[in-house]
């Protein structure tokens, strides 16, 4: 008897050690000191910059009014840069074409920077120019556990991997904290970065700032795939279950009949 109730508390303590450490694999920023107030500063930021195949939304305000249509995103430009309704897209060059601007260079350069060189271009035809540029087509994309998996349009070009997952309703209880895959295509390569949430050390990481196109895959653990399995299996075996007692009964009619 002794024997039988030590083996139950064996049983017993090696779950809650079990679900214990499975808890502290759930926190995120776990060797953040929560006791006092922390300041340091943003040292991993760097803004955007355009790339080839980008899509610029250019607008242009100034006291010539006529001229301002011309740069609208909703009026279709011809040319060869193959501007539409929906923005200037970069060709494979860098370049875009613009109205009285013409082709300008714009590979490797910041909105801001496009902004004051349109602006400094224009005010030979333009009074007092005001030029405003985005980027129409970043975007990032969160897949795996997560509560809202899916590819996500950004309006400015400013996310981290905490706006990105809070945007895709954050990881699910059964995702791995400790393994998030961040893919990034960039300068004909693909690169594959390891993402551990649970450390504070996320805030300073050079890949904390995304990029247009990343992609974050949150891999989800054995959990999940225990409770899927065993819902299939479960569901598997009702099936069997019913089409076996359908096939006894139609049996038993048929016998009775005949």
């Amino acid at each position: 008897m002794k024997r039988k109730i030590l083996l139950l508390y064996v049983f017993v303590l090696t779950i809650v050690l079990t679900a214990c450490n499975s808890y502290k694999n759930i926190p995120y920023y776990q060797n953040l000191d929560r006791s006092r107030v922390t300041e340091e500063a943003i040292n991993n930021y760097s803004p955007f910059k355009i790339q080839p195949a980008d899509i610029l939304g250019i607008t242009v305000t100034s006291l010539n009014d006529k001229t301002n249509s011309e740069f609208n995103p909703d009026i279709k430009i011809g040319g060869g840069n193959d501007n539409t309704a929906n923005g200037y897209k970069v060709d494979p060059d860098g370049y875009i074409t613009l109205p009285y601007v013409g082709k300008m260079k714009v590979l490797g350069l910041t909105t801001d920077e496009v902004e004051k060189q349109m602006e400094a271009g224009l005010l030979n035809v333009l009074t007092k120019p005001v030029v405003r540029v985005k980027v129409l087509n970043f975007k990032i994309s969160v897949l795996g556990d997560v509560l809202k998996p899916d590819m996500y349009t950004v309006q400015n070009q400013h996310i981290n991997i905490n706006e990105a997952l809070s945007m895709a309703g954050d990881l699910n209880i059964t995702a791995k904290r400790k393994n998030v895959l961040l893919i990034r295509e960039q300068n004909g390569t693909r690169q594959y970065f390891p993402i551990d949430l649970t450390k504070k050390d996320l805030f300073d990481s050079p890949y904390y700032y995304l990029k247009n196109n990343d992609v974050l895959y949150v891999e989800p653990d054995r959990t999940k795939y225990d409770t899927v399995d065993r819902g299939y299996r479960t569901a598997t075996l009702a099936i069997s279950a019913i089409s076996a007692a359908a096939s006894i009964i139609v049996s038993i009619i048929l016998l009775q009949k005949y």
